[in-house]
Protein backbone atom coordinates (compact mmCIF):
# COMPACT_ATOMS: atom_id res chain seq x y z
CA UNK A 1 0.00 0.00 0.00
CA UNK A 2 2.99 2.52 1.15
CA UNK A 3 4.57 2.13 -2.79
CA UNK A 4 0.98 2.66 -4.36
CA UNK A 5 0.89 5.78 -2.28
CA UNK A 6 4.35 6.88 -2.65
CA UNK A 7 4.14 6.47 -6.90
CA UNK A 8 0.43 8.51 -6.60
CA UNK A 9 2.41 10.88 -4.54
CA UNK A 10 5.36 11.48 -7.20
CA UNK A 11 2.58 11.25 -10.36
CA UNK A 12 0.57 14.09 -8.90
CA UNK A 13 3.62 16.08 -8.17
CA UNK A 14 4.88 16.22 -11.28
CA UNK A 15 1.84 17.02 -12.42
CA UNK A 16 1.22 20.00 -10.68
CA UNK A 17 2.37 22.93 -10.17
CA UNK A 18 3.93 23.96 -7.06
CA UNK A 19 2.46 26.74 -5.06
CA UNK A 20 5.42 29.33 -3.69
CA UNK A 21 2.30 31.00 -2.41
CA UNK A 22 3.36 32.94 0.86
CA UNK A 23 5.57 35.89 3.09
CA UNK A 24 9.49 35.59 2.26
CA UNK A 25 12.52 37.12 4.67
CA UNK A 26 15.44 38.33 1.87
CA UNK A 27 19.10 39.54 2.13
CA UNK A 28 20.24 40.84 -1.09
CA UNK A 29 23.46 42.34 -2.13
CA UNK A 30 22.63 44.97 -5.61
CA UNK A 31 25.72 45.74 -7.06
CA UNK A 32 24.49 49.56 -6.99
CA UNK A 33 23.29 49.77 -3.66
CA UNK A 34 24.93 46.80 -1.65
CA UNK A 35 23.60 44.80 0.89
CA UNK A 36 19.65 45.02 1.82
CA UNK A 37 16.90 43.17 3.65
CA UNK A 38 13.40 43.23 2.58
CA UNK A 39 10.51 41.20 2.17
CA UNK A 40 8.93 39.48 -0.64
CA UNK A 41 4.90 38.38 -1.21
CA UNK A 42 3.86 36.00 -3.70
CA UNK A 43 -0.02 35.20 -4.14
CA UNK A 44 -0.73 32.22 -6.78
CA UNK A 45 -3.27 33.52 -9.50
CA UNK A 46 -5.21 30.02 -10.00
CA UNK A 47 -7.00 31.33 -13.01
CA UNK A 48 -3.59 31.26 -14.71
CA UNK A 49 -1.67 28.44 -13.79
CA UNK A 50 -1.77 24.86 -15.63
CA UNK A 51 -0.40 21.42 -15.00
CA UNK A 52 3.15 22.05 -13.76
CA UNK A 53 2.76 25.96 -14.41
CA UNK A 54 1.88 29.24 -12.46
CA UNK A 55 1.48 32.96 -12.10
CA UNK A 56 2.05 34.74 -9.26
CA UNK A 57 1.80 37.96 -7.91
CA UNK A 58 4.47 39.58 -6.55
CA UNK A 59 5.85 42.29 -4.22
CA UNK A 60 9.36 42.89 -2.75
CA UNK A 61 8.91 45.41 -0.32
CA UNK A 62 12.72 47.19 0.71
CA UNK A 63 12.76 49.84 3.61
CA UNK A 64 14.39 53.12 2.31
CA UNK A 65 13.37 51.95 -1.33
CA UNK A 66 9.73 51.27 -1.54
CA UNK A 67 7.55 48.84 -3.15
CA UNK A 68 8.40 46.76 -6.15
CA UNK A 69 5.71 45.31 -7.67
CA UNK A 70 5.29 42.79 -10.37
CA UNK A 71 4.33 39.74 -11.51
CA UNK A 72 5.96 36.09 -11.65
CA UNK A 73 5.84 32.89 -13.94
CA UNK A 74 7.10 28.93 -12.50
CA UNK A 75 7.40 26.00 -14.48
CA UNK A 76 8.22 23.48 -11.56
CA UNK A 77 11.31 24.81 -9.37
CA UNK A 78 12.24 27.46 -11.88
CA UNK A 79 10.65 30.68 -11.85
CA UNK A 80 10.89 33.92 -13.35
CA UNK A 81 10.18 37.48 -11.97
CA UNK A 82 9.12 41.00 -13.37
CA UNK A 83 9.36 44.10 -10.78
CA UNK A 84 9.02 47.36 -10.46
CA UNK A 85 9.18 50.30 -8.13
CA UNK A 86 6.34 52.44 -7.84
CA UNK A 87 7.98 55.36 -8.44
CA UNK A 88 9.63 54.91 -11.88
CA UNK A 89 11.66 58.27 -12.40
CA UNK A 90 14.77 56.69 -11.42
CA UNK A 91 14.00 53.59 -13.98
CA UNK A 92 14.12 50.75 -11.14
CA UNK A 93 12.90 47.83 -12.78
CA UNK A 94 14.06 44.55 -13.62
CA UNK A 95 13.73 40.79 -14.34
CA UNK A 96 14.83 38.06 -12.49
CA UNK A 97 15.02 33.92 -12.28
CA UNK A 98 14.85 32.18 -9.35
CA UNK A 99 15.56 28.87 -8.50
CA UNK A 100 13.37 27.55 -5.46
CA UNK A 101 13.81 24.80 -3.16
CA UNK A 102 12.00 23.09 0.02
CA UNK A 103 13.19 22.49 3.34
CA UNK A 104 12.56 19.71 5.82
CA UNK A 105 9.88 21.45 7.49
CA UNK A 106 8.21 22.25 3.99
CA UNK A 107 8.98 25.92 3.83
CA UNK A 108 10.17 27.51 0.56
CA UNK A 109 13.35 29.26 -0.27
CA UNK A 110 14.78 30.90 -3.09
CA UNK A 111 17.69 32.34 -4.51
CA UNK A 112 17.49 34.50 -7.11
CA UNK A 113 19.80 36.97 -9.82
CA UNK A 114 18.25 39.79 -11.33
CA UNK A 115 19.04 42.74 -14.05
CA UNK A 116 17.82 46.06 -14.25
CA UNK A 117 18.89 47.80 -17.29
CA UNK A 118 18.28 51.19 -16.61
CA UNK A 119 19.00 51.81 -12.77
CA UNK A 120 22.01 53.64 -12.68
CA UNK A 121 23.41 52.84 -16.24
CA UNK A 122 22.61 48.82 -15.91
CA UNK A 123 22.58 46.87 -12.30
CA UNK A 124 22.57 43.66 -11.24
CA UNK A 125 22.12 41.91 -7.41
CA UNK A 126 21.47 38.70 -5.79
CA UNK A 127 18.53 37.56 -2.97
CA UNK A 128 18.22 34.76 -0.87
CA UNK A 129 14.96 34.37 0.95
CA UNK A 130 13.21 32.16 3.28
CA UNK A 131 9.58 31.66 3.37
CA UNK A 132 8.27 33.01 7.02
CA UNK A 133 5.96 29.93 8.51
CA UNK A 134 2.59 30.78 8.70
Amino acid sequence: MKKYFFLFCLLTSSVFANDFTGTYQCEGNDGSEGTYQGEVVMKKIPEFSKDNYASYDFVLKVPGFGDYHGFASANGLDVAIYFALDDRKNEDYGVGIAKFKQSGDQSWSFHKFYFEPGYKGGNTGFEDCIQVKK
